[in-house]
């Protein structure tokens, strides 16, 4: 399923800690099981610890649950496909697509540039099986997937197109500007750039690329105790742009609830 990021040829050995390509590129496993391949050093913010862990934890209260159900209801009862997670973090996504699919047999690749998001991954006990991966450049052959999902991730649609195999279906989940929109309120004042979103951009580049596809609204809310509150906070890129006195502020007000709103976007191959 791989190819070697450097030139996509196959890779045509394996060592005890790494795969070689037939021009002799070499890529390293991790002590825990992961591969990088990276072919470039990669500064990201998202390599916060705090950041996923605290995600790791408001994911294992459901945070997210309904968005992994459409997902994994989408993907239907039909067995063995073949998944590709786009910036899947800690691998609760992959994680919950596993459990609602046991004995499917579905080869399971989640990706992420975060070192820690993975690090995070392989500690499941999964089947599934993680690298660290530039989305610009996918490490995989053409046509593999039968299903790519892109949850709150940048896109890379030339790649997507790439490796979707024919009849292969992309899932998108992209915030409406309702999303977490509590949490805009309270940590930014209005008129600044962070206390609103709209999503226009990222709907009119898809559309473009993808016009038949099929656009569904999920909203819901999300009950939050005063430690889920704290993780929300810090799990999400908001609190990165807070000034330091509205932050504290926001962590002493605290939320009791909160409005999770995304667009999910699905399209065949």
């Amino acid at each position: 399923m791989f190819v070697c990021p450097v030139c996509r040829s196959s890779f045509v050995d394996t060592q005890p800690y790494s795969v070689i390509c037939k021009n002799g590129h070499n890529f390293d496993f991790s002590k825990k099981g992961t591969l990088y391949l990276l072919t470039h050093q990669i500064t990201s913010d998202y390599d916060d610890d705090r950041m996923w862990n605290s995600r790791a934890k408001i994911q294992a209260a459901g945070f997210f649950e309904p968005i992994a159900e459409k997902i994994t209801s989408i993907i239907g009862t039909e067995e063995r496909k073949r998944i590709l997670d786009v910036g899947c973090g800690e691998g609760s996504t992959l994680s919950y697509i596993e459990n609602k699919r046991q004995n499917s047999e579905d080869v399971m690749i989640g990706f992420d540039i975060s070192k820690r998001a993975i690090n995070l991954a392989a500690k499941r006990e999964s089947d599934a099986f993680y690298c660290i991966a530039d989305l610009a450049k996918l490490p995989f052959n053409k046509g593999i997937f039968d299903i790519v999902i892109d949850m709150f991730s940048p896109s890379s649609y030339s790649e997507f197109k790439r490796v979707l195999a024919p009849g292969g279906s992309l899932i998108k989940i992209i915030p409406n500007s309702n999303y977490l929109i509590e949490l805009r309120h309270l940590l930014y004042d209005e008129g600044d750039k962070n206390y609103s979103y709209s999503n226009h951009d990222v709907l009119e580049l898809f559309k473009e690329n993808y016009p038949a596809a099929e656009i569904e609204q999920l909203r819901y809310s999300f009950k939050l105790t005063p430690e889920l509150f704290e993780n929300l906070v810090y799990m999400t890129p908001l609190h990165w742009g807070a000034d330091s006195e509205k932050l504290e502020q926001a962590l002493s007000n605290k939320l009791n609830e909160i409005t999770i709103d995304v667009s999910v976007l699905v399209v065949k191959s």
